[in-house]
């Protein structure tokens, strides 16, 4: 029995129910934001790379499409301050398209540093002037909304005199009363704030509370008549970071912020990969990711983090089956000559886009389809007796075998068979 579609239109051969309640969406510009080389160093858990490994992750980080990324706290300390300006210098000299920017808390004497920075690089900087905002903080601290408003005004205007771009950045945003948010953005705004930064800091949020929230702030900013853009920050604490991010993105954000594989404190930060590949998935943007791999095993390495081996795209096991059923589909696929297909008939991710490629293995769960199929990616005869011997060598282990336990096998019947 044929299938009622013709196999040359791939369009037929997925029926996409995410878009099934509203239209398909359009390329645009998205603006990605790379926190890695900061937030994701506050990581207990991470090693701070050398500089010559983040110079490395800066240019990946302009290769795939990132728009700015914050390298760093200057207030930090010598090594902190040495770091961003080789990295701002890197930025400079290769003429890379990326924003630089660099953290510090809502006081002058963390804007200092970036502006001097700014000053020594020749080139702007963004500085994000982060305080807390929630009333869970301001009791802890001791702080009162007005002093917080106070505090904030002073960073501010010390930055714009300097020159400096600007992003308000409230921490604990997703807790934060609205009326208080009202009195600190707007006086953000009047003094001369370019950005604010809406931040789950501790990973409170839900969808429905990122969309409101953001929703609250787009509204604010139009009522201020100015012309300042919108941050998102999600932490993963609930498991929701990934899928806040695209949900501040429908609100209206217009910067999403992310770390490799969510790095950072606690349970991390939103994986700035994950969104990236769900924007290309959704045809929300058309860039090649094809280094999008490399960029994060450059992290991982360079942090000294081990990726999970079934993690999304990057793990080891992203590819690989060695299922009887799915390997077969897989191996049918391939046979047609159709990359297209091999590549989705049993993944949701194309591993061809992002420079990767389907794996077939044999472990206890195979069939022979697999079998047959590896003996033939060897260049080995593929006779049905060897194919029996292997594959009752694959159901009688606990796991996958490797390569050089399949050649052995292959050895094993090939000396029987001549004995």
């Amino acid at each position: 029995m044929s299938a009622s579609f013709s196999a040359d239109d791939h369009a037929e051969l997925i029926h996409d129910w995410n878009l099934s309640q509203k239209a398909a969406p359009q390329p645009r510009q998205v603006d990605l934001f790379d926190e890695s080389l900061r937030d994701g160093l506050q990581s207990p858990s991470v090693a701070d790379p050398s500089v010559e490994e983040k110079l490395r992750i800066i240019q990946l980080l302009a290769d795939l499409g990132i728009a700015a990324a914050d390298v760093g706290l200057p207030c930090a300390g010598k090594r902190a301050y040495d770091d961003v300006t080789a990295i701002a210098t890197y930025v400079r000299d290769n003429r890379l398209d990326l924003r630089v920017c660099a953290a510090g808390r809502t006081v002058v004497s963390d804007m200092e540093p970036i502006a001097e920075i700014q000053q020594k690089v020749g080139i702007p900087l963004t500085a994000y002037a982060f305080i807390g905002s929630s009333p869970i903080r301001q009791y802890t601290e001791g702080w009162t909304v007005e002093h917080i408003r106070e505090t904030s005004a002073k960073a501010i205007d010390f930055a714009v005199k300097e020159n400096l771009d600007i992003c308000y950045v409230t921490e604990d945003t997703t807790r934060s009363k609205p009326e208080a948010l009202d009195i600190l953005f707007r006086s953000a705004i009047e003094h001369g704030a370019s950005r604010l930064c809406v931040c789950d800091t501790v990973g409170h949020a839900t969808p429905d509370g990122v969309r409101a929230l953001i929703e609250f702030t787009k509204a604010l900013i139009k009522d201020t008549g100015a012309d300042v853009k919108v941050d998102w920050h999600g932490h993963n604490d609930r498991g929701l970071a990934v899928i806040n991010t695209l949900a501040a993105l429908e609100a209206g954000a217009d910067r999403l912020h992310g770390t490799a594989m969510g790095i950072g404190e606690r349970v991390g930060n939103t994986a700035i990969d994950q969104v990236m590949v769900n924007l290309k998935l959704a045809g929300i943007i058309d860039w090649d990711l094809t280094k999008l791999v490399e960029f994060v095993r450059t992290v991982a390495n360079a942090t000294k983090v081990d990726i999970p081996i079934s993690y999304p795209l990057v793990g080891d096991d992203a590819f690989r089956t060695a299922t009887g059923v799915h390997a077969a589909a897989i191996i049918k696929a391939k046979r047609r000559g159709d990359d297209w297909l091999a590549d989705r008939v049993y993944s949701a991710v194309p591993a061809g886009e992002f420079g990767k490629a389907q794996s077939i293995e044999i472990g206890p769960m195979s069939g022979m389809s697999n079998v047959v199929f590896w003996l033939e990616q060897q260049g080995l005869e593929a006779g049905e007796e060897l194919g029996k011997f292997v594959l009752a060598q694959a159901k009688a282990s606990a796991r996958t075998l490797t390569d050089e336990e399949l050649h052995a096998a292959v050895a094993a019947f090939k000396q029987a068979a001549a004995g």
